[in-house]
C-alpha cells in the first residue's frame, strides 16, 4: 500500500525536515542540539521521526512494563530505518488517580495533540491500554492526522485463590460482597489480595481496558491479534517490535490515521464492542473518538447496531473465560471472521490493504471461548441504549451482565444526592430497603462527579446481602467499571449536576425499566415534574480554578462523549513553523 497518489514520499518530504533538512539557522540549531543529544547524522537525516508515546509509570500497574516495550519498539524502528524517539505522557492509571482518570482523558489527549503537533515528528506509535489511556492517545493522534500505530498494553495473568481462577476486577466486587454478607473473612480476603492481580497488564476480563483495545484492534490501528496477548507474553515483546517495524513503512507511504479511522472502521468498533459484550465505557470513548475523526457516532448507532450483532465472547463478567483463554481461542482475529457478515471488509487497516486481507486465514481454536453464530452468549448486543423522561438524550445498561428478572421491573425509587451520601447510609435500617427499591445516584455525572467516576455499581445493602440478594436495579449518571456486573442503568444525560430530570426525582417514586422496550421511566406526571423543576437550584461549580475550572466549562454531556467542547469541534490547526 502506498499513499494517496500511489507513490512513496521522499526524504525531503517528510515532516521533519523542516526541522533538520534547510540552510537556515534554525536547522543548524535543531541538528547541533540533536548532536548535543549524541546522535550521529547518519542516524537521523532523511529518515523518519517517530514518537514513541509512552504512558509508563511506578504507580500504574497496568503499564509498569511498557518502559521495556518501548525499547522493543525503538529496536524495530531502527531496523525499519527509522529514527524512534520517546516522549513521555501523562500516566491514567485507574487504580490510583482520583477523583476518576475519566477526569483526566482529555488532558492526555491535548498532550498527545500538542506533543505530535509541535515537535519533529513524521509518525508515532502509541504506548497504553489502562481504560481512558487508548481513547485519549487516539483522540489527540487522530486531531494531528499522522501515520499512527498503537501498542495496547495487554492483559495482566488470571488471578488465582485457592482452586479458583480469578478475574480483576470483577472477583474483587464479587468476594467483597461475599465479606459483606459475613460468607469469608479477614484471612480469606488477605489472600485474595496477593492472588487477585498478579502480573504487569491491565484487568484479564472484559472490561474497559480490554474493550477499548479490542476496537483500537478492530478500527485497524494495531498490528493483527495485538489485543488479547498477555502483557508478560515474549509475544507482547514481538509485537512492539512489529510495530515499530510497521509505522516506518506507514511515514513513507504516508497513510495517516484519517485514512483508517473512517465511519466504515467506527461501525465496525462498535459491532465489535457490542459481540464481545464489553463495557459500557466503550459508548463514551468511541463517540469522542469518532468525533476527533469527523465521523459522527450517537446512542442511536450503538443501539442499532446491538440489534443486528450476537454476544459471542464466552468472558467475564457477563460470561465465563478470561483474556488469555481468549487469546489461546484465535484473539481478535478468529473473533472478526465469526462477524465478516456485519464488518467492512474493504477498508484499510495498518498492517494490510483491506481488512479482508487482514482477516484471511484466521482461525476460532475454541468454540466454547468464541462461540459460533448458531451458539451465541446472548442473541443481541451487550449493551442496550434507553430512553425515556427520565434520559431525554439517553442511558445505557450492560444487560447480559444483569439478572434477567430484572431486566423489566418496576420499583420505589431510594434517593441519594451523593456517592459520600450513599456510602455513609446505604446499610442504614432506617431506609427499610427491599430488593424491589431502585437504588438512584445523582450528581456523580461528568460534572457533578466530578469527572464522571465509575460510581454506577452502587452497593447492595449489607443485609440485603446478607438474604442472598446479589443485584437490584440501579440507576445512575455515572458510569461504572467494565469489569462490574448488574442491573445497573449508566450515563443518564443530560446529568442531574446541569438540572437533568434525575435531579427532580424523589424518594418513593415509581421507576420503570424495561430493556426490551429501550425505556427508562419516572412515573411522575410531567405538570408535577415542572413544579419541581421550578424549585431546583443549580449547585455551584466544583472547582474555582486550574484545569478542573477548564473542565467543568468545556465538557460536554455523555451522549456526546465528554469531550472538551473547544476540542470536538472542527476547525483548521496550523503546523508549526520550524524555520
Amino acid at each position: 500500500m502506498t499513499g494517496t497518489d500511489g507513490a512513496r514520499i521522499t526524504p525531503e518530504e517528510l515532516r521533519s525536515h523542516q526541522w533538520y533538512g534547510t540552510d537556515g539557522l534554525r536547522s543548524f540549531s535543531h541538528r547541533a542540539r540533536t548532536r548535543q543529544l549524541g546522535y550521529l547524522p547518519e542516524e537521523h537525516l532523511g529518515k523518519p521521526v517517530i514518537a514513541i508515546l509512552n504512558t509508563w509509570s511506578d504507580i500504574n500497574p497496568c503499564h509498569v512494563h511498557l518502559r521495556d516495550r518501548a525499547q522493543a519498539v525503538k529496536r524495530g524502528v531502527w531496523q525499519a530505518g527509522g529514527f524512534p524517539l520517546e516522549f513521555p505522557v501523562s500516566t491514567l492509571s485507574e487504580t490510583f488517580q482520583k477523583p476518576t482518570p475519566m477526569l483526566y482523558r482529555n488532558m492526555l489527549a491535548m498532550e498527545t495533540e500538542e506533543l505530535l503537533r509541535s515537535y519533529p515528528v513524521d509518525g508515532t506509535v502509541l504506548l497504553g491500554g489502562c481504560d481512558k489511556s487508548t481513547p485519549a492517545l487516539l483522540m489527540g493522534a487522530a486531531s494531528v492526522d499522522l501515520p499512527t500505530v498503537f501498542v495496547p498494553a495487554g492483559p495482566m495473568l488470571p488471578g488465582h485463590w485457592r482452586n479458583e481462577v480469578l478475574g480483576s476486577g470483577t472477583d474483587m466486587w464479587k468476594y467483597w460482597d461475599d465479606k459483606r454478607a459475613g460468607l469469608i473473612g479477614d484471612c480469606e480476603m488477605a489472600e485474595l489480595e496477593n492472588g487477585l492481580a498478579r502480573s504487569p497488564g491491565h484487568c484479564m476480563t472484559m472490561g474497559t481496558a480490554s474493550t477499548l483495545t479490542a476496537a483500537a484492534e478492530a478500527l485497524g490501528v494495531t498490528v493483527p491479534g495485538a489485543s488479547s496477548i498477555p502483557a508478560v507474553d515474549s509475544g507482547h515483546d514481538r509485537m512492539a517490535a512489529e510495530s515499530g517495524l510497521r509505522i516506518v513503512e506507514l511515514v513513507w507511504q504516508q497513510l495517516t490515521l484519517s485514512k483508517i479511522l473512517t465511519a466504515d472502521a467506527y461501525d465496525d468498533a462498535v459491532a465489535t464492542v457490542l459481540a464481545l459484550g464489553g463495557s459500557t465505557n466503550a459508548v463514551i470513548h468511541l463517540i469522542a473518538m469518532a468525533g476527533r475523526s469527523g465521523v459522527k457516532l450517537t446512542l442511536d448507532d450503538f443501539d442499532r447496531i446491538a440489534r443486528t450483532v450476537p454476544v459471542l465472547a464466552n468472558l467475564r463478567p457477563g460470561g465465563k473465560y478470561l483474556m488469555e483463554d481468549f487469546h489461546f481461542a484465535g484473539g481478535l482475529p478468529g473473533f472478526l471472521a465469526r462477524l465478516t457478515d456485519v464488518l467492512h471488509l474493504d477498508r484499510p487497516t495498518v498492517a494490510h490493504a483491506t481488512l479482508r486481507e487482514q482477516l484471511d486465514g484466521a482461525l476460532v481454536h475454541n468454540a466454547e471461548v468464541i462461540r459460533e453464530r448458531d451458539n451465541p452468549l446472548a442473541e443481541e448486543g451487550g449493551v442496550a441504549v434507553l430512553r425515556g423522561n427520565l434520559c431525554p438524550d439517553g442511558a445505557v445498561i450492560k444487560h447480559i451482565a444483569a439478572e434477567p428478572h430484572l431486566l423489566r421491573h418496576t420499583g420505589p425509587a431510594v434517593v441519594f444526592d451523593d456517592y459520600k451520601e450513599m456510602q455513609r447510609t446505604i446499610n442504614d435500617p432506617a431506609l427499610a430497603l427491599t430488593p424491589d427499591h431502585v437504588l438512584v445516584l445523582r450528581n456523580a455525572g461528568p460534572k457533578g462527579g466530578p469527572g464522571m467516576p465509575e460510581y454506577g455499581m452502587l452497593p447492595i445493602p449489607d443485609y440485603l446481602l446478607k438474604q442472598g440478594v446479589r443485584d437490584m436495579v440501579r440507576i445512575s449518571d455515572a458510569r461504572m467499571s467494565g469489569t462490574s456486573y448488574g442491573a445497573c442503568v449508566l450515563h443518564i444525560a443530560p446529568e442531574s449536576f446541569v438540572g437533568g430530570p434525575l435531579a427532580l426525582v424523589r424518594t418513593g417514586d415509581l421507576i420503570t425499566l424495561d430493556v426490551e422496550a429501550r425505556l427508562l421511566h419516572l412515573d411522575v406526571s410531567d405538570e408535577e415534574l415542572e413544579t419541581r423543576r421550578s424549585e431546583w437550584t443549580e449547585p455551584p461549580a466544583r472547582y474555582g480554578r486550574g484545569y478542573g475550572a477548564l473542565y467543568q466549562d468545556q465538557i460536554t454531556q455523555a451522549d456526546t462523549g465528554c469531550d472538551f467542547t473547544f476540542l470536538a469541534r472542527q476547525g483548521e490547526v496550523p503546523d508549526p513553523y520550524a524555520g
